[in-house]
């Protein structure tokens, strides 16, 4: 089938891109080649921005290098999985390039993982180090215990009986000059384990020809100048959204990342203020937080250019809102998995189609394929499930040949997500295939719900999913967060002013039968709401 992007592709970015032949460290390496004094890290580890720890691309750089020589020193081979179990911070940053100059795999792990998910990731992986924080220590200790052979750095805090010290190990050993040999299209950088949002997390295995190729991709449709950008980088880093879109595509245009140890509404507020920053990376949660902050149309914002949202659909009226915010147009949207290195589509600059998430990137291909067996094409228009395939895709799942067949098929990635694609080319997702919603035969796709329902005044973030009914099979259910200055209304009153709002929009059987009110809803490390986790509570209330 023709693709009709191809006739209005933005202006100066080819349908194909050329990509550096090198390992996906050589982007720091000749970040501290160009700029070594540039600040590439602004760390601030608190909500004050008081005292903040600066590293320059060259402090970067040697870092990394020294970490690379110690892990070597330690026995780490080529090709063996080295993990980290930290919050954003400079530590972080350093042992995922160190982990890559020693020609291993970095396995990030989330900070807010417990100590079975922590132990289960590192035993899948088959970890040879782990690197973690002394705050997370408590929990780290427990899940090392349960993983034989696993040797373990800590950062900060007193020493401790078998467990290396980060700083005394940086001490001891000079930066790495001679690094092990990279074959960037057959050596794995990482195993990025998938969030976990619809089914058990597995690994997915992403070479260092993928990263390059889409922190290449990134940065060409972005914009990104070279030494010229200023990045917030409050996305988590043990996610590959924060990893690629706060981490690597600033380091491979030497940006300076303005870091934090954890997202603060007002502080990111402040901070782009003060430091002129030129982009903003995030998920829909941050710039709902951002908009529900008192004052926040005080701050001056008007530095902060294209930015890419992604992991969760971007509503139509967060969208709007935080660009009137700023003042002009700046939240992008884009899409992309674990499993293709980060983004696959992004809507053009100048270009965007608010609901929609734009276009294929450069070297990368899309369909809309029946949903049921995926065979046929679908013309626009058609709901199925969106297939891809290009340089960011991965090699497969880690130790999961029959997950690897089901998702890879004739060198098409099944996404699992249902989309569809207009008469332009643009591709718009409707939901998860596991999401999808049968109210008495009809389908319901929840994210159509959550959009009229963020169109209300009193409401701050909305769930919307299926739950169990002897009746109908399954009902709509909304679960919702309201604004602050409208959680004090009765709440009967406002679920029939919602319920008479939805019906105005929808058709019947999409209402929301069911709508209850909550102070937060649970949302994954990468910024996700979980629905899947809604689901389960649901499903418990039923069978009691």
């Amino acid at each position: 089938m023709a693709q009709p992007w191809l006739s209005f592709y933005p202006q100066g970015i080819p349908r194909s891109l050329a990509y550096p032949a090198g390992p996906l460290y050589a982007f720091l390496q000749g970040a501290a080649a160009r700029c070594p004094d540039r600040p590439a890290i602004i760390y601030y580890r608190d909500e004050a921005l008081g005292n903040p720890q600066f590293l320059s691309y060259r402090a970067l750089d040697e870092a990394s290098d020294r970490l690379a020589a110690a892990l070597l020193a330690m026995g780490v081979q080529p090709g063996e999985r080295v993990a980290y179990f930290l919050p954003n911070s400079p530590e972080l940053v350093v042992t995922y390039y160190g982990v890559l100059k020693a020609g291993a795999v970095v396995v990030p792990c989330n900070p807010m993982y417990r100590e079975r998910e922590l132990a289960g990731q590192l035993a899948d992986a088959g970890a040879r180090v782990l690197v973690t924080a002394e705050e997370l220590w408590p929990v780290a200790q427990v899940a090392v215990d349960g993983v034989p052979g696993l040797q373990t750095i800590l950062v900060g805090g007193p020493a401790r009986p078998g467990v290396l010290s980060w700083d005394e190990l940086l001490a001891q050993h000079s930066p790495l000059r001679q690094r092990p040999a990279i074959r960037p299209g057959e050596d794995l950088a990482s195993l990025m384990y998938t969030g976990g949002t619809t089914g058990p997390s597995k690994g997915a295995m992403l070479t260092h020809a993928n990263l390059v190729a889409n922190t290449v991709q990134f940065r060409t449709w972005y914009g990104c100048r070279e030494a010229q950008e200023v990045f917030i980088a409050a996305l988590p880093l043990s996610h590959i959204g924060g990893i690629m879109g706060a981490m690597n595509v600033p380091v491979a245009a030497a940006a300076t990342l303005v870091l934090f140890r954890r997202f603060h509404p007002r502080t990111v507020l402040a901070a782009i203020q003060q430091h002129r920053a030129t982009r903003f990376p995030g998920v829909p949660t941050m710039y709902l937080g951002i908009l529900a902050q008192e004052g926040a149309a005080s701050y001056d914002l008007s530095s902060l250019g294209p930015s890419r949202t992604g992991a969760a659909p971007l509503p139509v009226s967060v969208k709007r809102r935080f660009d009137e915010l700023v003042g002009h147009e700046v939240l992008i949207e884009a899409y992309g998995l674990t499993e293709t290195s980060s983004v696959t589509h992004a809507n053009p600059l100048q270009r965007a189609k608010a609901g929609s998430i734009g276009v294929p990137l450069p070297d990368t291909e899309a369909r809309i394929v029946d949903p049921d067996g995926g065979a046929r094409e679908l013309p626009p228009g058609e709901v199925g499930e969106l297939v891809l395939r290009g340089v960011q895709v991965m090699r497969g799942y880690w130790r999961r040949p029959e997950e690897t067949a089901k998702t890879l098929r004739d060198g098409w990635l099944y996404t699992g997500d249902l989309a569809s694609m207009d008469h332009e080319g643009y591709f718009y997702i409707v939901d998860r295939k596991k999401d999808v919603i049968n109210a008495a035969g009809f389908k319901v796709w929840p994210r159509e719900v959550e959009e009229v329902l963020y169109r209300h005044p009193a409401v701050q973030m909305a769930a919307v999913i299926g739950v169990p009914d002897a009746y109908r099979g399954e009902t709509v259910k909304a679960v919702l967060v309201l604004k602050g200055d409208m959680r004090h209304l009765p709440h009967d009153g406002l679920k029939r002013e919602l319920e008479a709002f939805c019906r105005a929009e929808l058709a019947a059987y999409k209402v929301p039968r069911i709508i209850e009110f909550r102070e937060a809803l649970p949302v994954s490390g990468a910024g996700k709401v979980l629905r899947r986790a809604l689901r389960e509570e649901a499903s418990l209330e039923s069978s009691d």
